[in-house]
């Protein structure tokens, strides 16, 4: 009896062998049937999923741009990326301009753009700097970065620069910084019309993504406004706000995984999303809103900003599903048929 069972037990397992060999030559005729008529290559990145069940498909994007806005939470960003750097094996590089500078030189211009698309060994790169956004085509090189950045409100943005230059940061209290000791609220401030709180001092976002040109430059220039605006939808890959940087960054690990892989991860367990607080912050009284929001400066930088915010949501909604605190991608909305010829 028990040479008959284990006779048994053989022929089971060759007729489970020869199964499974006949269901793995099946599917292997059927993928290249497909490949054949449909022209699908089952090897390449269009089916390979990444963490977010979408496609790894920037792989030949060799250089990001981030020219950060000062005080729209870009440090807190850039420790992200700094921690995934080498993980995910990319160069992350700061730009340091002298004096703090916005804007730089032509000659500067050119050697920039110059050297970073010829480092090779330094690619790929993710460069990052208080810069404002300078055209690569107009120095005719033939390769462009992807250029991508983080806005914030206005005025949030211009009252904790404000409290900034008094008290400084969590990130680095030991700093002395250039109003240190200095007491006066900015309500004070705003009652007193001093420069600190000059309303002109919100003109930073607009010029940012307005360029290297003069006019970017003139408070309350409509050409920079409409500038700035054009080349946001042309020239920038995604722009965020500080309000929801929770879900910029995941629309980075979806569209960019090669840079921004684990990202998310990163913002919503480690220590990144809290990196950076402006100490001894108080929000301002309704009064000094309303007298700051009759200023021109703040009604054409809120302009740009809600502008931003519209393209960012409309992005979003496409591209982002939420599940309980975090989120997920829609994964890929298109497909190919109808393919002639099929030989």
């Amino acid at each position: 009896m028990a040479a008959i069972a284990q006779f048994r037990l053989i022929v089971l397992l060759i007729v489970l062998i020869v199964f499974v060999f006949y269901l793995l030559t099946t599917f292997q005729s059927r993928l290249s049937y497909l490949e054949k008529y449909f022209h699908l290559d089952f090897n390449s990145n269009l089916f390979k999923h990444n963490s977010f069940e979408t496609f790894s498909l920037d792989e030949d994007i060799n250089l990001i741009i981030y020219n950060r806005v000062p005080k729209t939470a870009s440090t807190s960003f850039m420790g992200i990326a700094y921690d995934l750097c080498t993980k995910n094996h990319f160069n992350v590089i700061h730009l340091n301009t002298s004096k703090n500078s916005h804007t730089l030189s032509l000659n500067d211009q050119y050697q920039f753009v110059k050297n970073i698309t010829n480092w090779k060994e330094k690619q790929p790169a993710l460069y990052h700097g208080h810069v404002a956004y300078i055209n690569f085509a107009k120095f005719g090189t033939a390769s462009n970065p992807v250029y991508i950045n983080i806005i914030r409100q206005p005025l949030d943005r211009l009252v904790s620069y404000y409290y900034f230059l008094r008290y400084g940061d969590d990130f680095r209290p030991y700093l002395s910084r250039r109003r240190q000791g200095n007491k006066v609220t900015f309500d004070e401030c705003v009652k007193r019309s001093e420069k600190d709180c000059d309303p002109n001092l919100m003109w930073l976002q607009i010029p940012f993504f307005c360029g290297h040109f003069a006019d970017c430059w003139n408070p309350g220039s409509e050409w920079a406004l409409q500038e700035a605006k054009k080349n946001l939808i042309s020239h920038y890959f995604l722009v965020g706000v500080t309000e929801q940087l929770h879900e910029f960054i995941a629309m980075l690990e979806i569209t960019l995984p090669r840079f921004f892989r684990g990202s998310l991860r990163l913002f919503e367990k480690g220590n990144k999303s809290h990196l950076r607080k402006t100490i001894n912050r108080m929000e301002p009284s309704p009064e000094t809103v309303e007298k700051i929001k009759e200023s021109k400066i703040w009604k054409m930088e809120n302009e740009f900003y809600l502008f931003a915010l519209e393209q960012f949501n409309f992005i979003k909604k496409r591209t982002l599903k939420a599940k309980g605190d975090t989120f997920f991608g829609k994964g890929r909305q298109f497909f190919y048929e109808k393919i002639r010829p099929r030989s």
